[in-house]
């Protein structure tokens, strides 16, 4: 038995035209919903997915660049059904934290630490970090930060004495920052990583030569040409005009107001905005202000930035079986005491800790992609690009001791900088139940189940830091817009017939 259509003449409005949104509008198109408009603060659509074609034909990824698993993620399966993968998907690629025998590892001071060494200690470091995300800790841990829980059981380990073994696993720990978009570990929950749920599959860079952007354009094709707006940010939101509109012609509860002026009348409005843009505005974005318990969530998880550094040279000078030059710190940032010993001006001078290595890019033989972190990476995006640039070849310089070219271009991703991102994805910080507070982020405003002189669903609420078993990830953000337009569709499929009329 078919479904009953949806009523046509209702209004949706959806800030933010990233994949949650773009999601929320093609699923509200496909059940029937006529009057349905995306209003996206930048130029393009997207958010945090952003492929770009700096270096040539070949595309560039600055923002979302891996899809997590194949069992049960959309992403996959979408990309699959519309032939936008490349042939070999089985195979794992390069990333932050992923480390394979063709990585070399360089300590500061100048030699290459064994791979056997290297292969041990992240082995070991991934057992551990497993334990946590399978909720299998002592219960010791339960309240304790993933950084503190790394430390105890490597304390006890059978590397313990071993300079070297202790500063690959500080690597690993800054990677391991990288996954999580923090600054530090200890900010982080060890018991929380449990919520989040790894798809079978491993992380791939499967994606053929259109990367994220073809993804893209699968949910922009269904959409009707005037349905996405770009360069339209929102300034307020005004929510709870029943009372005040219901004797005029504008029947609707919620007003939209973007920065330009314009307003926009709708009977639902889902907010995709990310988490970073919500901690920075939401005080002043919601009329009347958001409830207390909203508030709070908002104000309790993390999000984190994570930026890129790409590096093109005119040739390779890295060897053939090379996929990742990989920075080994004699004292970093890792390390306890030394966090907690140092002040702002120190970190700031030393920000190229924070960077990981520089891993081999996909279809560009002469690019390098340094990865960098947390408040670290902040600062980054504060200098120039030939600065930044200037400080990478003198680390790949003085870690190798290999004659490295000067770069002919730099470009580096700026996630916290754009005013419409403030960051890259959202962590669970220490101290934080996370069901509890993504729950209140997810709620709409009012519920179903308010009072009927209530218009319910006014304002909903999506995008990757709603969904506790994905966040962080595209999938995650995919199917936290196809929750929220599923929302209204039940919504309208389960009312009374009075209130269609």
């Amino acid at each position: 038995m078919a479904s009953p259509p949806v009523p046509s003449g209702h209004t949706v409005v959806i800030v933010g035209g990233g994949l949650a949104g773009l999601a929320a509008a093609a699923t509200l198109v496909k059940a029937g919903f006529s009057s349905v408009k995306v209003l996206e603060a930048m130029d393009r659509p997207g958010g945090r997915i952003h492929t770009t074609k700096p270096f040539g034909p070949d595309i560039i990824e600055l923002g979302a660049n891996w899809i997590h698993g194949q069992q049960g993620n959309p992403i996959y399966h979408l990309a699959k059904e519309h032939g936008l993968l490349t042939e070999g998907t089985e195979t794992v690629m390069c990333l932050p934290g992923f480390v394979t025998p063709r990585d070399y590892f360089f300590h500061e001071h100048g030699r290459q630490l064994p791979v056997e060494l290297v292969e041990e200690v992240c082995s070991f470091f991934s057992k551990l970090t497993d334990k946590a995300f399978e909720h299998a800790l002592d219960e010791k841990y339960t309240h304790k930060s993933l950084g503190d829980y790394l430390d105890e059981e490597f304390k006890d380990s059978l590397w313990a004495n071993s300079k070297d073994s202790k500063r690959v696993f500080e690597w690993c720990k800054r990677s391991e920052c990288t996954d999580e978009a923090s600054s530090s570990l200890y900010e982080l929950s060890a018991s929380e990583l449990g919520l989040y749920t790894a798809l079978d599959g491993g992380f791939f860079n499967s994606l053929g030569p259109g990367g994220y952007q073809h993804i893209l354009d699968v949910f922009l094709k269904s959409l009707a040409a005037d349905v996405l707006v770009c360069s339209k940010p929102v300034k307020c939101i005004q929510w709870g005009l029943d009372k005040k509109e219901q004797a005029s012609e504008v029947a609707h509860p919620v007003k939209v107001i973007c920065e330009d002026g314009q307003e926009l009348h709708a009977d639902h409005v889902i907010v995709t905005a990310s988490l970073g843009v919500l901690q920075e505005k939401a005080p002043a974005m919601f009329e009347p202000s958001l409830p207390e318990v909203k508030m709070t969530a908002i104000k309790k998880l993390g999000f984190g930035t994570v930026d890129k550094i790409y590096l093109k040279f005119n040739e390779r000078f890295w060897p053939e079986d090379c996929v990742g030059i990989q920075l080994v710190w004699e004292e970093g940032f890792e390390d306890k005491e030394v966090l907690t010993s140092l002040d702002e001006e120190s970190w700031k001078k030393a920000w190229y800790k924070k960077i990981c290595g520089f891993d081999i890019v996909a279809r560009h033989p002469t690019v390098l992609c340094g990865w960098i972190t947390g408040r670290e990476a902040k600062h980054m995006e504060t200098l120039e690009e030939e600065v930044i640039g200037e400080v990478c070849i003198r680390l790949l310089r003085s870690f190798t001791g290999w004659k490295v070219p000067d770069p002919v271009s730099v470009l580096t991703s700026r996630w916290w900088k754009n005013p419409y991102v403030r960051g890259s994805y959202t962590y669970i910080p220490y101290g934080v139940d996370a069901m509890k507070q993504q729950a209140a982020l997810s709620d709409p405003l009012p519920s179903s189940t308010c009072p009927p002189k209530l218009k319910p669903l006014q304002v909903l609420f999506a995008g990757e830091a709603t969904h506790v078993k994905f966040y962080t990830t595209t999938h995650g953000a995919y199917l936290s817009g196809k929750r929220e337009a599923q929302r209204i569709i039940k919504h309208y499929r389960h009312m009374t017939p009075w209130y269609c009329s």
